[in-house]
């Protein structure tokens, strides 16, 4: 297993907003938290699959220290890990039979 890290974001009257560090626009949400970790790990699977079909370069993980130095980071309202299988480097058909 792969694990990014997420950060979350919440505004008043908003759903948990959910980014990836390391994938630069790879955002998801969800009107609870359990609902913004399942919808963002649909999201960093789809993301990564499109990476893979560009011929992109799929980054290793960032640690938390890294991430907390970057201020657009620094205002999360929490952190998350998202898991994601190996296979899916490997298997550009994984991502539709995740669905």
């Amino acid at each position: 297993m792969i694990t990014y890290i997420a950060t979350i974001h919440k505004d008043n009257n908003s759903d948990y907003g959910v980014q990836f560090y390391d994938f630069t626009g790879c955002i998801s949400a969800g009107e609870s938290i359990e609902e913004a970790k399942m919808m963002s790990k649909e999201a960093l699977i789809g993301y990564i699959s499109l990476m893979i079909a560009d011929g992109d370069i799929i980054p290793q993980p960032s640690t938390l220290e890294s991430i907390l130095k970057d201020k657009e980071h620094q205002d999360a309202f929490a952190f998350m890990t998202v898991e994601i299988s190996e296979e899916i480097l490997t298997n550009d058909k994984l991502y539709a039979k995740n669905i």
